[in-house]
Formats: structure tokens, sequence, C-alpha cells
């Protein structure tokens, strides 16, 4: 049977959609109908899942994440497929957006205030982003590098928020710019990575423009609180993860 390895960040894993998977770290937020299970079933293939939420492409690559090795280190050279969906934590994207939705007041609490407020600071975000497309090449390289055989696919973040001029409440529309050029700028950084490295994109987010999580028909899920057993807030649903397989399939048959 063929490997096929997952890498990457909550986008891939999908907190909140139950069922949770086998054997994965409860933090994790790893579920068994996360795209890359689902891929894993249409194509018969023997699936290593090491998506973890909160990684970033350090946590790909060398650091370890509450307690689990580097994602990297699950690449043996036998894979078929490996497919990498990675980058929004380094540059603060869901985070920017969930600080954005809270209440002004919580800016001022002592204990979570400096927090919320290093996740609005733009600049902060400008100064992410300028280095982000170097991790991501690194990491391109380094998967390449480790399973030369394989089918390297990165997979890029569907689509969370609306165009500019339909609101996307509570979300104040500054928060919204911001995160919209963060999302353009980090799916062109992605792609270039994987020209660069000899890696295949595939462009989930393109191909979600008009599921937006405010939208009739969303591959995502709107800002609000999160509910047990429901996907996370500002992150995919179920129907975005069998959505962004059938683009994996497709691409890859």
């Amino acid at each position: 049977m063929s490997r096929y390895v997952a890498l990457g960040s909550s986008m891939a894993a999908g907190p909140g959609l139950r069922p949770r998977a086998a054997n994965a770290p409860r933090l994790s937020g790893r579920s068994a109908i996360n795209y890359p299970h689902v891929v894993a079933e249409r194509l018969s293939y023997d699936l290593v899942d090491v998506t973890f939420s909160g990684a970033t492409t350090a946590h790909v690559l060398s650091e370890r994440q509450r307690g689990t090795p580097p994602q990297i280190d699950a690449l043996d050279g036998s894979e078929t497929l490996v497919t990498v969906t990675i980058g929004g934590n380094d540059v603060g994207y869901v985070p920017l957006l969930v600080a954005a939705g809270l209440p002004r007041w919580v800016r001022s609490v002592p204990v979570v205030g400096p927090t919320v407020r290093s996740r609005l600071d733009v600049a902060a975000r400008d100064d992410a982003l300028a280095v982000v497309g170097d991790s991501l090449t690194a990491v391109g390289a380094e998967v390449r590098r480790r399973a030369p055989a394989a089918r390297v696919l990165f997979v890029d973040y569907l689509t969370l928020l609306p165009p500019k001029g339909i609101r996307a409440n509570p979300l104040p529309e500054d928060a919204c710019e911001t995160a919209r050029r963060i999302a353009a700028t980090l799916a062109r950084l992605t792609a270039d990575a994987a020209a660069a490295t000899g890696c295949e994109v595939v462009s989930a987010a393109a191909a979600s423009r008009e599921h937006h999580a405010w939208s009739p028909d969303p591959w995502t899920t709107r800002f609000g609180l999160p509910v047990p057993g429901r996907a996370a807030p500002l992150h995919p649903n179920a129907a975005g993860m069998r959505a962004v397989a059938d683009l994996v399939v497709a691409w890859l048959t």
C-alpha cells in the first residue's frame, strides 16, 4: 500500500470535527474526517497523519510541539505522497481574527490584554510575512530531500473571509482587510515555495472564494465561541475538508 504522510497545522488537522483520529494527541485537534483521512480512504493510501493544531513551519522542521517530535521526522523515504498545509500560524493569520472579534475591553485586561494587542499589531504581521516565504521554501526543500520519490503537494488555506464590501460580522473591517492581505500573500508565497523546491501546489484558497464562512455554502466556520463537537471557529468544516480532499484527489488523478 502506498505511504502518505500529512504535515501541517489546524487547517489540515480539523479541530472540533468528530470523530477524533485514533490515537491522536488530544491537543492536536486531529480529526478522522480531515482532508488527509478522506484522501487516504479514497485512494487506498496508508496514512501517517502528524498534522497538529497550532503548528508552525518550525514545528514541521525542527521543534517539538507539546511533546511530539518535529513533523518532518515522520518521513522515512518510502512515501508516495506528502501533503503540507502550513504557514498561517507563523504570520498570526487566524489569531489576528480571533483577537479582532473579542470585545475591545479585553485589550485592557492585564492577563490577556498584551497577547490580544500583539496579535492585532499589523507591523508585526508584516514582519512575519517578510520571512515566512523562506520558511515555506525550507519546508519544501527538506520534504523533497527526505522523500525523494514522493509527490509533494503544498495545499494552501481555504478562504475564510468574504471579499471586500461584504461584512463579516462581528469582525471589524480593518482587521478583515489586513487578514485578506495576509491570506493572499500567504497563498502566493506557498505557490512560490512549491515552485522553488520542485513541489506542487493545490490552491484551496482560489477554489473556495465563493465558499467563505459568510457564504450560503460555507466550507469554513465563522467567528464565535468554540462548541464541543463542532468545527473550531474560523476553521474548515466537514464540507470544507471534503472539498479539499476532492481537490487533492483530482490533482493526483
